[in-house]
């Protein structure tokens, strides 16, 4: 397996301070987000599902726990499939998927790149152009949401999640890999560069259940705009830089159970005691509404927040208003 595609939380940790902290912060519970599964239990009490992801426990000798599904055993990766149906899309189905979301947009074919046969696609090296109707920073502000989305292939593909194969980043095809690639077209200024793909993140959005593989989606986007950095200016990013774009991820790309809106796991029963008519002691179990109707509106769990980046807050006047996710879902 390549090597490129790996991102050592230890080379985090010693490269960008605080940067792993805000990977693995979780703006809605203000603690870290939790392991959501049950893999790694056989490591001890710290890592049972509702646990929080701490640094020292992915971080030192812990520093390979968390590996890409294609670096995990077969029993493993089935057992994930089985229990969380947890799937991975091949990059050109990826590839072929997000197309057609830009056929839509552009109103033509092959914008990015042709799929030829073999499971595989080549790049289109021209400058991208524009409908008339259409600007290249209408396509940056363009809204994209990956659901249920894993380690986010159809995000950023900076490998193919099934074997692997690292993916240089000119035949990158992901939604935000799409929108980097525009702004090095048509950006030359560096702190010009560095505001629009601020943009192009806050504009691009995803959400996972399980703990590691959403930690995963979010060192992904987050390498992906070190790489085109240096793609574009031929060095490293500051850390300022690094640490604004690792926030706007660690909100737009959130923990969340996409059935119920709410925190994995945070629906709960409770028991009420009463005094019946003979003045005895009673205790009667309160379930969650939301799981016994199957209504996603009526949970007891923690309803996830998110970010509007394109509204500005009342209060502190700085970018962004935190939203509940459900209330963008329509009843």
């Amino acid at each position: 397996m390549n090597t490129q595609i790996d991102i050592l939380e230890n080379e985090i940790l010693e490269a960008y301070p605080e940067v792993l902290d805000m990977l693995l912060y979780d703006h809605t519970t203000q603690r870290n987000i939790i392991w959501a599964t049950s893999n790694y239990e056989y490591l001890g009490e710290n890592y049972i599902n509702k646990k929080e992801i701490k640094p020292e426990l992915i971080t030192g000798t812990n520093g390979n726990v968390i590996m890409t599904r294609v670096q995990k055993d077969s029993v493993l990766q089935l057992s994930r499939v089985k229990k969380m149906a947890e799937v991975f899309t091949p990059s050109w189905i990826c590839n072929a998927q997000n197309n057609l979301i830009d056929k839509s947009w552009f109103q033509r074919e092959n914008i990015f790149n042709i799929e030829i046969k073999g499971n595989k696609w080549k790049t289109i090296k021209e400058k991208i152009t524009f409908p008339n109707n259409k600007t290249w920073k209408d396509y940056i502000r363009d809204k994209r949401l990956e659901i249920a989305c894993g380690e986010a292939p159809y995000i950023t593909s900076r490998y193919d999640a099934t074997n692997g194969e690292f993916i240089e980043v000119e035949d990158r095809i992901g939604l935000l890999d799409r929108k980097l690639r525009i702004i090095n077209e048509n950006v030359k200024n560096l702190e010009e560069w560095i505001s629009w793909a601020e943009i192009a993140y806050e504009n691009t959005y995803a959400y996972e259940w399980q703990g590691d593989s959403l930690l995963l989606a979010r060192e992904s986007m987050l390498y992906t705009f070190i790489e085109n950095y240096k793609y574009k200016f031929r060095k490293e990013p500051s850390l300022k830089s690094i640490q604004t774009i690792a926030n706007i991820i660690s909100w737009n790309v959130w923990q969340m159970d996409g059935l119920k809106s709410v925190v994995p796991l945070s629906c709960t029963e409770s028991e009420i005691k009463t005094i019946n008519l003979f003045g005895e002691e009673e205790k009667v179990k309160s379930f969650c509404k939301g799981c016994l109707t199957n209504d996603m509106f009526k949970h007891n769990g923690i309803y996830c927040i998110i970010k509007d980046w394109s509204i500005k807050n009342e209060v502190s006047g700085k970018k962004g208003q935190n939203v509940r996710f459900i209330d963008l879902v329509k009843k």
